[in-house]
Formats: structure tokens, C-alpha cells, sequence
């Protein structure tokens, strides 16, 4: 092998003008890039090796590929092991494929970091040699590698390239992973990037920015209500200059990857050997007959370690959080719970709502000072996650919190400690585990976008509450019927209750769980992108699908949901991308749920009209499904909005409404004048009404008492306000209780102005 530093010499005085040529050349670069890309591109320029270099005998890999069975004398660019919750002497339970020290090379898993993938194998993969040793060897080296976060959004838009487009909607950036189209398709957010000419020349590139160790493809075909494309088979090519392009062999010929069958399930390739490269290049040799070029895919790759390059290090995302930054089922999940609860005893209690409909107990963590009891004056919050099954961060994020704030209060931080010692937090990490086991049994790069989505018997629970905005509008529209239907705690419609009702048993849980607690603000985390939603989430007019339809409460349901996405890393960036179609920016991410899609039974309007509760949707990230490394950013994402959120429950007034004895007046009606929804108190004659500052009028009243008014103000501090009411009984309720206790009852007045007029009426004739 000849190195580039045999081919020839040249003397000083060329070399030196050489050297000075090169260092304008790259002045010039630098002044027409801009700011924030002078770095990179300089660092790219200045340290990337040329294509035709070969690396020196201790390098671990030629450029492009690496032969089977080669031994190793470089360290792997591998991402180092995340730290794991370690409370005291007690450890989470290490699964037997971890006990084992892994091979540096092995079949790239799912997302979920301990699935193979091998359902979709196929079998067109030959091995590079054909006898059984080889193939032995072969299968003992694969390697495990990420997504390089098409998906994700880690991947820029300028990062991808394509041959042709059809139109800027089909563009190369459109081809991620899962990506989803536009309600109104042909539009600039379609759902897939497509080629603008059918023939085997059309190629989606994808620009690693760094060396990277790539090590297989995911493929899905074109998103779309009305179209089928896909692609069938592929070549793969890699570059390290984007000019001259090797494509991936199979023994002495051009691999042929098989492609997909049809649109939405996703495919896996694992390439014959990790390959070396910075650049990528998919080039579809077969397509659906009836369909045209198109994709929608995810890279698994290693980028290997650059200290020289400032720009990948000013973005990386680090978390100094000691947590279990992993995916978890169902019987580990369980498993975390019960250490953090032998962690903190005094402030936590483990407790199920109900069972699944294949009998897995939905569990909830309690987190208070004293735990199992509702302290008078104390609000009650609550975080959940999982209604969909397959949007699993929201389920990974609640169990990052109960540990962070078990940690946090053992070590005495004021901010975790008064948040606890005030407040009484239920966190409800997985509503539908059928679901999420389906899931994650595949992982989620190859499960989909809805695998896992519903329940076991096909329910979506996230709109299985009953409809109670259609029941209130009709009373408000026939105003004379208005006295039956209040404008809160709206009963529960008897069809719904029936056992015949299309109504999963996930939800019955729930809902039962929501009235026997009286919470008062929450929150449902759910996947896919990246915005805070708030009620209602149903449209009033009836024959349209979106429509801003704002609640009485609407300034305080925008409050809370700014809270959240104010202080999120990415839902407020004006810079970051949209998730799929929507671009959120408008209203600081934040949005009317009604105003992006109509839902009929959303448990948003139910909490909102059944209970006193007020939640709202926090959809919190594009992926709905993130690998596992990207957990600790995720957690980063979201630590300081989960937070905040929960502490907005301490916002408005709240107090005590007694009779003249001092006792707790229960189901007392809390009014604020100007708004059109009332609260009521608890069993204790307690209550809580979140509201923004300002000065309001407020009335407590109850059956067979007198009502009370008094001005309450809310202010910008944090805390609510103290606003107590002590209400006296009605005469009638006073002779009413005598007429009882002697045994007689009551002389109705209406009654005997009847038979006295009966009477006259008979004397008259």
C-alpha cells in the first residue's frame, strides 16, 4: 500500500505558496459562509481526510468496509453507556443480554435498544462468504447502532439531497421516517419524498456531516390517503466527498436490498458489514407498478469521535441527571417503581386504578408528604401518559420524574421539597400497557406510526369519554332547558354506563379514578409532535373539522399551556422545524385543540365538564417513539416544563367554604362572575379555582344555604390566594330539620295555596 506522503516531494518555495494559497481560499470560504457555518465547514475542510487516503495499520477500518472477522485495534466510536438510577445498595434488575459483554458488531435492535429486528430480516441478505464459518462470524460482529434522527429532526432539511423532486412538497426533506402528510395532500408538507422521474437513476442522499459508521437503512413508502408508492429494492451507495460514490457489494456484485410491499410498514435493511463514510446514498432500482419513486426512511449509524470539530460539540445535548435513561416494559417498569418507592417510603405510594383488558394493572406513584391521604387545603395534580400505546416518551418522561424528584427531595432541594410538601402529585406513566407491549415488542422503527396505537380490543382511548360538550351547547341553545344542564360536574349520559357501550375498560378506570380524586390541574403526555393542546378539543358547529372553540376559562387554559411550552427547549424556538405539517409558532406553541382537529370525547373536555379538574394535552416530541439514546436529551427537553406545569396547580384562589359551626360545607358551588363554569367543593368543604391574576367576585352557594359574595384578588406570586366562606342555612332548611326531629313533616306553602283556593272555588258555586 502506498500512502499519499510516498507520491512525490516538492521544494520549500512551492510548498509555501501552496500553503498560502490554500489558507486564501479558505478566507474567502469563510467570508461567504454564514456565522454560525463558518466553523463547521472550516473544520470539515481543514480535518476531512480525502476519499483516496487509506488510514494507517492501526486504524479500525479501511474507508468503506471492513472484512469479516478482521480483529479490531482502535477504540469503536460507541456511545458510552448512559448512568442508570442507582438508589443505595439496591440496583434495577439487568436483563441477561446485558450480563454478557456485547460484540462491537451485531444486529442492529429496534428503538427500544434490546429488539433485534430479525421479524424483518430478509432474506435476500446473503453473507459476504458463503460457507458457515464465515457466516458464523459474520452473524457475531454485527454492530448496534442509532438512528441518525431523520425522524427525529436531529437531521436538518439541508442535510438531505435528492436527484429530482416532483414538487418542493415531495422533497428530499420530506423523506423521514414516519413523517405524516397534510389534511389537504399535494400541498407543501406531503408525506414522503418522491423522485421527479421513474427510472433507476433517482437517488435521497443523506450528509452525516461527520465520519460515520453506518450500519443499516429503514425504509417506508409514501404517506397518503389516496396514492400508493412505494419502492421495491434499492442499491446502496456511500461517499466520503459526495463526488465519488462505492456502492455496497455483495460478494463481487452491486447489493440488491429489498424494499418495501406497501406504504406505512417500515422495512429493515441491515447492511453485509458497517461501512465507513460521511455520506449516504439510497438508489431505488424497482418501485409498486402502479406507484411512483418514493420514501420515507431512517439511517442506523455510529458517528465516530471528532474532538477537532467544535460544531457537533457546541450541539451536543448532555443531562448530569443520574436516572435510568432506558425503555421499559411492563414488568420493569413495575420494577422501578418499587425501588423508588423503598427509596423514598415517606413520600411515595405505589397504587393501581384498574386492569387492562388483558388483566396488567395500570399503576400510579403517589408523591407527597403524606401519601395515601388528601390533606385539607392541599390541591391534588396529576400526570398521564400512554393512552396511545406506541407514544412511549410520555411513559419514559414520568418515570425520569418520580425518580428525579425522589432524588431531588432526598437531597433537599427547596423547590422539589415544597412541591411535594404542598401539593399531592399522582403520576399514571402507562393508561394502555396492552398497547405499549405490542409495541415494544418490535421496537418502534419498525413498528410504524399506529402499532400499538389502541387498545387490545381496537378502542383509542384519548377519545373514549363521553361527549359532554354536545349536551351542554344544546341546553345553551334552548335556553329554557338550560336549569337541567349546568354548566359543570355534567352527569355522566346513562347509554354510556351501559355494558353494551363501545367503551374500553382503560377508560372506565380512568374515569372512576377521576372522580374519587380531587384533582384540579393535569396534564396527558402524548407523542408526535410537539405542541401543548387545550380544550375544548370539539368544534361547536357541527359541519365543520376545525374551529376555534375556546372554553369560559380560555385566558387560564392559555396561561397553563404557555407554561409549559415557554419553558420547553424546542416548542417555542421560532427556528425549529414543524414535526410534520403544522406549524405551531403562531401562538408560542401552543394550540386550540378544536382549531387543529375536531375530538368528540376527548378526556380534556370531560376533566374540564365532569370534574373540577383542568387539563390539557402536551404532546412532547415529534418521535413518538425515540431510541433510547436520545432519552437524556428528551428528559433535558422536558425536565423544567414538567416542573413549572405542575406548580401552576398553586395559581388562583382557593380556601374553605363552612356553616356557622365551622364544618365543611361538601359540593358547595364556587361562581366567579364573568364566567360561565363553577367548581365545587370536596368532601372536606375545600376547593381550588385556578385563575390569572386580577381582582374577581366570587359566590359560594349550596342546597339549603344562604350564598356568600366576596372579592377575591389573585396575584402575580406564586400561591393562591385565601378565600374562605362561611354560609348559614335557609329558614325553610332550618323548619325543615325541626319538623324532623319532632317526626312530622313539612307543610308544603305551594300545597296549601291549592286547597285553599280549591276551597273558594266551591263555596262560590
Amino acid at each position: 500500500m502506498i500512502s499519499l506522503s510516498k507520491k512525490g516531494s516538492c521544494s520549500s518555495q512551492l510548498c509555501l505558496a501552496l500553503c498560502a494559497f490554500g489558507l486564501a481560499l479558505l478566507g474567502d470560504l469563510s467570508q461567504a459562509l454564514p456565522v454560525e457555518d463558518q466553523d463547521y465547514y472550516l473544520q470539515e475542510i481543514i480535518n476531512r481526510d480525502h476519499y483516496y487516503s487509506y488510514p494507517g495499520p492501526d486504524e479500525e477500518f479501511s474507508l468503506f468496509t471492513e472484512q469479516p472477522g478482521q480483529e479490531e485495534t482502535a477504540p469503536v466510536a460507541e456511545a458510552e453507556e448512559p448512568p442508570r438510577f442507582r438508589p443505595g445498595k439496591k440496583e434495577l434488575k439487568q436483563k441477561k443480554g446485558n450480563k454478557k459483554e456485547k460484540s462491537i458488531l451485531e444486529i442492529p435492535p429496534a428503538k427500544n435498544g434490546n429488539k433485534k429486528g430479525e421479524k424483518n430480516k430478509k432474506g435476500n441478505e446473503k453473507m459476504p462468504d458463503g460457507d458457515y464459518e464465515s457466516r458464523r462470524v459474520y452473524e457475531d460482529v454485527r454492530e448496534s447502532c442509532p438512528p441518525l434522527g431523520l425522524e427525529t429532526l436531529k437531521i436538518t432539511d439541508f442535510q438531505l439531497h435528492a436527484s429530482t423532486v416532483k414538487r418542493y412538497g415531495l422533497g428530499a426533506h420530506r423523506g423521514r421516517l414516519n413523517i405524516q402528510a397534510g389534511v389537504n395532500e399535494n400541498d407543501f408538507y406531503d408525506g414522503a419524498w418522491c423522485a421527479g422521474r421513474n427510472d433507476p437513476y433517482q437517488w435521497i442522499e443523506v450528509d452525516a456531516r461527520r465520519l460515520t459508521k453506518f450500519t443499516g437503512i429503514i425504509t417506508q413508502g409514501r404517506n397518503s390517503l389516496w396514492l400508493s408508492d412505494w419502492v421495491t429494492s434499492y442499491k446502496v451507495m456511500v461517499s466520503n466527498d459526495s463526488h465519488a460514490w462505492i456502492t455496497v457489494k455483495n460478494g463481487s456484485g452491486d447489493m440488491i436490498f429489498e424494499g418495501n410491499s406497501e406504504k406505512e410498514i417500515p422495512v429493515l435493511n441491515e447492511l453485509p458489514v458497517p461501512i465507513v463514510a460521511r455520506y449516504i446514498r439510497i438508489n431505488p432500482r424497482s418501485w409498486y407498478e402502479e406507484g411512483s419513486i418514493c420514501m420515507r426512511l431512517e439511517i442506523l449509524g455510529c458517528p465516530l469521535p471528532d474532538p477537532n470539530n467544535y460544531y457537533h460539540r457546541r450541539n451536543e445535548m448532555t443531562t448530569t441527571d443520574d436516572l435510568d435513561f432506558k425503555h421499559h416494559n411492563y414488568k420493569e417498569m413495575r420494577q422501578l417503581m418499587k425501588v423508588v418507592n423503598e427509596m423514598c417510603p415517606n413520600i411515595t405510594r405505589i397504587y393501581n386504578i384498574g386492569k387492562s383488558h388483558h388483566g396488567l394493572k395500570l399503576y400510579a406513584v403517589e408523591i407527597s408528604d403524606h401519601p395515601g391521604e388528601h390533606e385539607v387545603g392541599e390541591p391534588e395534580f396529576r400526570y398521564v401518559a400512554g393512552a396511545h400505546g406506541n407514544e412511549v416518551l410520555g411513559r419514559e418522561l414520568m418515570l425520569l420524574l418520580m425518580q428525579f424528584m425522589c432524588q431531588e427531595y432526598l437531597a433537599g432541594n427547596p423547590r422539589i421539597t415544597r412541591l411535594i410538601e404542598d401539593t399531592r402529585i399522582h403520576l399514571l406513566p402507562s393508561i394502555n400497557p396492552d398497547g405499549y407491549e405490542m409495541a415494544y415488542e418490535v421496537g418502534s422503527e419498525l413498528g410504524g406510526w399506529s402499532l400499538g396505537r389502541w387498545t387490545q380490543d381496537g378502542i383509542d382511548i384519548n377519545n373514549n369519554f363521553p361527549d359532554l360538550n354536545t349536551m351542554l351547547w344544546e341546553a345553551e341553545d334552548r335556553k329554557k332547558f338550560q336549569r337541567k344542564v349546568p354548566n359543570h360536574h355534567i352527569p355522566i349520559p346513562e347509554w354510556y354506563l351501559s355494558e353494551n357501550a363501545t367503551v374500553a375498560v382503560e377508560t372506565r378506570a380512568v374515569i372512576a379514578w377521576m372522580e374519587k380524586n380531587p384533582f384540579v390541574l393535569g396534564g396527558n403526555l402524548q407523542g408526535g409532535e410537539l405542541v401543548v393542546a387545550y380544550p375544548y378539543d370539539m368544534v361547536r358547529s357541527t359541519w365543520k373539522t376545525q374551529e376555534h372553540t375556546p372554553t369560559p376559562d380560555d385566558h387560564v387554559f392559555r396561561w397553563l399551556a404557555y407554561s409549559y411550552a415557554s419553558t420547553h427547549r424546542l416548542m417555542t424556538d421560532a427556528r425549529r422545524r414543524v414535526c410534520h405539517t403544522e406549524d405551531f409558532q403562531k401562538e408560542d406553541g401552543t394550540v386550540n385543540g378544536a382549531s387543529w382537529h375536531t375530538v368528540a370525547g376527548s378526556i380534556n373536555d370531560f376533566s374540564y365538564l365532569h370534574t373540577n379538574c383542568f387539563e390539557l394535552s402536551i404532546y412532547v416530541g415529534c418521535d413518538k417513539y425515540p431510541h433510547e439514546s436520545e432519552l437524556p436529551e428528551e428528559w433535558e427537553n422536558n425536565r423544567e416544563s414538567l416542573i413549572v406545569f405542575m406548580e401552576q396547580v398553586h395559581r388562583g384562589i382557593k380556601g374553605m367554604v363552612r356553616d356557622l359551626s365551622g364544618k365543611g360545607i361538601p359540593n358547595a358551588i364556587i361562581s366567579v362572575e364573568g364566567v360561565n363554569h363553577d367548581i365545587r367543593t370536596a368532601s372536606d368543604g375545600d376547593y381550588w379555582r385556578l385563575l390569572n391574576p386580577g381582582e374577581y367576585v366570587v359566590t359560594a352557594k349550596a342546597e339549603g344555604y344562604t350564598s356568600s359574595t366576596k372579592n377575591c384578588a389573585v396575584g402575580y406570586d406564586m400561591g393562591a390566594t385565601q378565600c374562605d366562606f362561611t354560609i348559614s342555612k335557609t329558614n325553610l332548611t332550618r323548619i325543615k330539620e325541626i319538623m324532623e326531629k319532632f317526626g312530622k313533616q313539612p307543610i308544603s306553602l305551594s300545597i296549601r295555596r291549592r286547597r285553599q283556593k280549591a276551597r273558594q272555588r266551591r263555596q262560590r258555586r
